[in-house]
């Protein structure tokens, strides 16, 4: 495979505006939801364990962020409902290795439900996959950073949990790979402030649920077009506040306006990425 069919991916979520269902943290929930609204997707933030398996049997991906620790309960019961119906789900390790707590709740979340896809930095990706990691909170550590001069290594532990779980793994940051295993690319779109706001990890998770529930059968595709698409409108909002001399805050606003705005043509002639293998 020499290129990834990202217009394809973009028209898909368009063309079927996916209803998402999102179990994720106070912190973001608005952003998550914005972003999946600004992709042409629809949200539902319904976590309360009393209803979150029903609401599964309507939406089209299910994304468990867990910033929301405390619903872990919830994402296992939703998630069991979403392997029976075929609904992807798409999970986000927030700080998986920073507390007992997490560390459990990771190992759970991994035996109880099949994960189509994986989101998270370098530091949660490597602890999720069993490896001695130093990131701090939500925060990945420069030692685990996916780096040029490490990039076979990194692509290396990432094919191996994506064989493990039997489905996608994403690791965001500077530098961003993806992989099921099989296929492997790196993408080199996004920029610095991008980790000046709060959420954009949880927004780029978002909207993986979104291109996954556009195109289930192809969850490779799906996942490697919403970060590509997420590092294209990252970096149209970065020109936007260069240019205007603007801070963090409306650098939020504007990368979500580009993903709004975001055309099929836009995002082929903006992406920047390779495939290893």
């Amino acid at each position: 495979m020499k290129r990834i069919e990202l217009a394809e991916a973009l028209g898909r979520v368009h063309e079927s505006a996916p209803l998402v269902q999102c179990i994720t943290n106070f912190v973001t929930v608005n952003d998550c939801a914005n972003i999946l609204l600004a992709v042409g997707g629809s949200p539902v933030m319904s976590m309360d364990i009393r209803e979150a398996a029903e609401m599964v049997g309507r939406v089209r991906a299910l994304v468990c962020n867990m910033g929301a620790i405390e619903s872990v309960d919830a994402m296992v019961s939703a998630g069991k409902r979403a392997n029976e119906l075929g609904v992807p789900v798409v999970l986000d390790p927030v700080a998986v290795g920073g507390t007992a707590l997490r560390r459990e709740a990771g190992r759970r979340l991994l035996e109880e439900v099949r994960f189509t896809a994986i989101r998270g930095n370098a530091s949660e990706i490597r602890s999720l996959a069993g490896q001695t990691a130093t990131g701090s909170g939500v925060d990945a550590a420069a030692p685990d950073a996916v780096t040029e001069d490490r990039l076979d290594e990194a692509a290396q532990f990432v094919e191996a949990l994506a064989r493990r779980i039997g489905g996608v793994v994403a690791v965001s940051g500077a530098l961003d790979l993806i992989s099921d295993g099989t296929r492997t690319a790196v993408v080199r779109n996004g920029c610095a402030t991008m980790a000046r706001i709060t959420g954009s990890g949880c927004m780029l998770t978002s909207l993986i649920g979104a291109f996954c529930g556009a195109m289930p059968a192809d969850p490779f595709t799906a996942t490697a077009a919403a970060v590509i698409a997420m590092g294209v409108c990252g970096q149209r909002a970065e020109r936007a506040r260069l240019e205007k001399g603007t801070g963090n805050a409306t650098f939020r606003t504007d990368m979500i306006d580009a993903v709004f705005n975001l055309t099929e043509k836009e995002l082929v002639e903006e992406a920047d990425y390779e495939i290893l293998r």
